[in-house]
């Protein structure tokens, strides 16, 4: 398949830096603070260093962007790997290591709903991503994403106030000490979407017949959803490990994904296609592999959660202890990104649209590789600058 996006990389700002000392092979973010970086910086703090595929309209201006300082909903959490919200405001927020799946309301008070069975939380697994029904009033039904003793799987319950009728949707997806994906999250189609990572097993994010470093599209009941590629489970492939999935008004979807020493990804998703690891990483203009559409650095990244509000998608940099806005015109076409927070609340891995049109935005500082804070881990909330 050809390559849709282009074939060179348009520098916006100061020269992209090659990470030359950036995170280890599959880690989120290689457990430290980088320096600060060299590149030219905008009065936001934000070093103006990423690299946009060529034909990408420069959105002018977006490095000024300065939103109000978020407000701290909750404190005292241990790694807020997941958020998602219920049709009445409050949200579900999973913990990796405890395995608990917690109840959060928009005023910030927290309950556990359970400690979900069956988790067994090393390395970069755990209890991982989170999605409810879009016909949840009518089905109850709530999804979770966890790595088990011997694979990753997809479990399914019924949500009343309590959870029941546990059914495992997917299972076998590989595991690993790092690179187990996780992510989830109903596409407007309707469909669950579900991220993967190649578990450092390089050559299984080509490999077709395997779950590893896709993204998958599946219907509630787990099975491969109508119009699928390759007539399975896997939507697209290629995949190193994404963690942040995300669509615009117009359907297009994207996902964060992380890179080994040199590029972080944004990709703009389309069916069935090759997004290239390991054969090539950042843009490389290989016919057959489709190039991404915004690359960083792995200092300014390593970008975990996604989410598209008021025109922009919001990625949350682990590394980079940052919030990407990268502005989206109504192509898919991405411009000019703005660092927001840059060092000021360290980690960030969640972040999701509240029904009200904030940003809630976990942190990741009690991960084993940040350097946790008074209150960490918490949720802040963002109101999103247009």
């Amino acid at each position: 398949m050809a390559n849709r996006h282009g074939v060179g990389a348009a520098l916006l700002g100061a020269a992209l830096l090659t990470a030359t000392a950036a995170c280890a092979p599959g880690e989120e973010g290689g457990g430290r603070t980088p320096p600060p970086l060299s590149a030219a910086s905008d009065d936001t703090g934000a070093a103006a260093t990423a690299s946009v595929t060529a034909g990408a309209t420069p959105g002018g201006g977006e490095t000024s962007v300065a939103p109000a300082a978020p407000r701290t909903l909750v404190t005292g959490l241990r790694v807020p790997w997941a958020i998602a919200f219920l049709p009445g405001g409050d949200a579900l927020v999973t913990e990796r290591e405890s395995a608990r799946l917690l109840r959060v309301t928009p005023s910030g008070q927290v309950r556990e709903v359970a400690v979900i069975e069956g988790v067994s939380a090393s390395g970069e697994g755990g209890l991982l991503g989170v999605a409810v029904s879009p016909r949840y009033a009518a089905d109850h039904f709530v999804f979770v994403y966890f790595t088990a003793g011997i694979d990753n799987r997809i479990v399914r319950y019924r949500y009343d106030g309590r959870l029941s009728d546990r059914r495992v949707l997917v299972s076998g997806i590989p595991k690993g000490a790092i690179h187990n994906g996780g992510r989830l999250a109903f596409g407007p189609d309707g469909y669950l979407y579900a991220s993967t990572g190649e578990t450092g097993e390089r050559g299984m994010a080509q490999d077709k017949k395997s779950l590893g470093g896709k993204i998958l599209r599946m219907t509630a009941d787990g099975r491969p959803a109508p119009g699928n590629p390759f007539g399975t489970l896997v939507w697209t492939y290629g995949h190193r490990n994404v963690q942040g999935m995300a669509w615009d008004d117009r359907g297009h979807m994207y996902a964060t994904e992380f890179g080994q020493n040199t590029y972080d990804e944004i990709n703009l998703i389309e069916k069935g296609h090759n997004y290239g690891w390991p054969e090539v990483e950042g843009v490389g203009g290989r016919p057959g592999y489709t190039d991404p559409l915004l690359t960083w650095s792995t200092a300014e990244a390593s970008p975990s959660g996604l989410a598209y509000a008021r025109g922009a998608l919001w990625a949350a940099a682990l590394r980079g202890e940052r919030l990407w806005r990268v502005p989206v015109d109504g192509s898919g076409r991405a411009g000019r990104p703005a660092a927001l927070y840059t060092g000021e609340y360290g980690r960030l891995r969640a972040v999701a649209v509240a029904p009200d049109g904030t940003l809630w935005v976990g942190t990741s500082n009690r991960d084993g590789r940040g350097s946790p804070r008074d209150g960490d881990d918490r949720i802040l909330v963002v109101r999103p600058s247009s």
